[in-house]
């Protein structure tokens, strides 16, 4: 199991694949200091 953060941790660096072939990397492609992050499963 993937270790879980807790208040005041640091976000990992990661890079994620977007639909298009394209990649967004956080928290590197963040403009802001505040963010909110949420991964959707969808239906597979």
């Amino acid at each position: 199991m993937a270790h879980k953060l807790d208040a005041g941790d640091s976000f990992p660096d990661i890079t994620l694949n977007l639909v298009g072939g394209s990649t967004l990397n956080l928290p590197g492609d963040q403009k802001s200091n505040y963010s909110i992050v949420l991964f959707y499963r969808g239906h597979w």
